[in-house]
């Protein structure tokens, strides 16, 4: 059947070019004890240098587990999503630098380089077999890239480790002691072994030797994987069983994998080819620099391999579930999956244009948001550094696309998976 439907699109849509991809990806076997174990670390505030955020901060389901603003708010902060507001008794130091990223199947096999710029990255060249910021300090014992990944916000003081010098987590952080011992992971690592509950749920895991830190990102990535699986979209019917989906849809694919060249780089299951380009994205915030960079920037992944080649190159997204987790771009600069479509058309044309009314921020005072926005140099080297060529479609065509889009949603973790715990061991209010 699937084939029959492929062939028919082949013959009667000039626009359908193919081939469509395999609905194949290979997630890891589900272990419920520690998926379990996974879901309250997650939850838990504890991992936190001052005990107020957790991964859910700004990984909420209600937001498609990234928080619903262009750039968030981290330590400093109540509330969740566009109602997050600085705490007047401790305010943030600055906005998160990035997009917060959807978490959909980062279990999956493919997913081997994380991170909108890719500094974390599978290698097996190393001891620990990822490559990372921490070079050779990097901790062994993570069983994945997402592993990993989980445990890198902690490291962060405008995300979750705290100003400098207010909590032992953050002094450690500030000084560089990040692994080994009374680094911040080892801190944190006691910290929930001291919490009885978690002390039980971790003899199931992993026996009674003492906790590492690389046992709470493996359980809390096994959380991830399992959680928020989405491979049962109507896309996914598709494939695997020719299953039509809505006209407008199939329309919208047939542009996706035909003239307006999607695939190119959105390409496999999971609409991404794990690889970066740069596509003049504006650049709104912070940036992500140096604590000695005083300048709004944000060169991508150059400031990973340092090859003038990657200046402004950003990961490609997978697009599962994009229809549940706006804003869009690295910094968020888009509000609308039509705006970030439309920027595709021409994006040095959008770039220059751009409105930065379309970003959605949290309350927070900062005059240098929109920087980059009046920096001619800066807007210039952005723009030259493009790699797309721009394309002609039709607003009936950008229409249809977004229909495909939202072919590709699979709200299956509203209602299938663990959801939300009630409580965690520290006692700490849930976000």
């Amino acid at each position: 059947m699937k084939h029959a439907l492929v062939l028919f699109l082949v013959v009667s849509n000039p626009l359908f070019a193919g081939p469509l991809p395999e609905a194949d990806a290979v997630f890891p076997e589900a272990d419920m004890a520690k998926i379990s174990l996974g879901q309250l670390l997650f939850y838990d505030p504890v991992l936190s240098g001052n005990r107020n955020v957790a991964c859910a901060t700004c990984h909420t389901p209600r937001f498609g587990t990234s928080d619903g603003v262009s750039l968030g708010l981290g330590d400093g902060a109540t509330g969740l999503g566009p109602k997050r507001v600085p705490d007047p008794d401790n305010m943030p130091e600055k906005r998160v630098p990035r997009n917060s990223p959807a978490l959909f199947n980062l279990g999956a096999a493919e997913f081997t380089s994380l991170f909108h710029d890719g500094r974390l990255e599978a290698d097996a060249s190393r001891p620990s077999g990822i490559r990372s910021p921490l070079g050779e300090d990097m901790a062994e014992g993570f069983e994945s890239v997402l592993s990993a990944q989980a445990m890198f916000p902690v490291l962060s003081g405008d995300e979750m480790a705290g100003h400098y010098s207010e909590n032992d987590i953050s002094r450690a952080v500030r000084l560089g002691f990040f692994t080994g011992a009374d680094g911040a992971w080892d801190i944190i690592s006691k910290r929930v072994e001291a919490l009885p509950e978690y002390r039980l749920a971790f003899d199931t895991v992993i026996g009674t030797r003492a906790i590492h830190f690389t046992d709470i990102a493996n359980a809390i990535a096994a959380f991830v994987a399992f959680e928020w699986r989405a491979d049962n979209s109507p896309f996914d019917a598709y494939l695997r069983e020719g299953t039509p989906m809505p006209a407008a849809a199939e329309e919208g694919m047939a542009l996706f994998y035909g003239k307006a060249g999607c695939d190119s780089c959105h390409a496999g299951q999971f609409q991404t080819d794990q690889q970066f380009y740069a596509i003049a994205m504006p650049q709104i915030g912070p940036g992500k620099a140096a604590s000695f960079e005083s300048y709004n920037r944000d060169t991508g992944r150059m400031r990973v391999t340092g090859d003038m080649q990657d200046a402004y190159a950003f990961r490609t997204p997978s697009l599962r579930n994009s229809t549940l987790t706006a804003p869009y771009g690295h910094s968020g600069a888009y509000g609308t999956l039509e705006a970030v479509i439309r920027h595709h058309l021409d994006p040095v044309a959008s770039l220059l244009a751009y409105d930065p009314a379309g970003a959605i921020f949290p309350e927070f005072s900062n005059e240098s948001d929109f920087d980059v926005l009046n920096d001619a140099v800066e807007l210039a080297a952005i723009a030259n550094a493009n790699s797309l060529e721009p394309i002609d479609l039709s607003d009936s065509e950008v229409e249809a696309l977004l229909a495909f889009l939202q072919a590709l949603t699979d709200k299956s973790f509203e209602t299938d998976r663990l959801g939300i715990p009630e409580r965690v061991p520290s006692g700490l209010p849930v976000p």
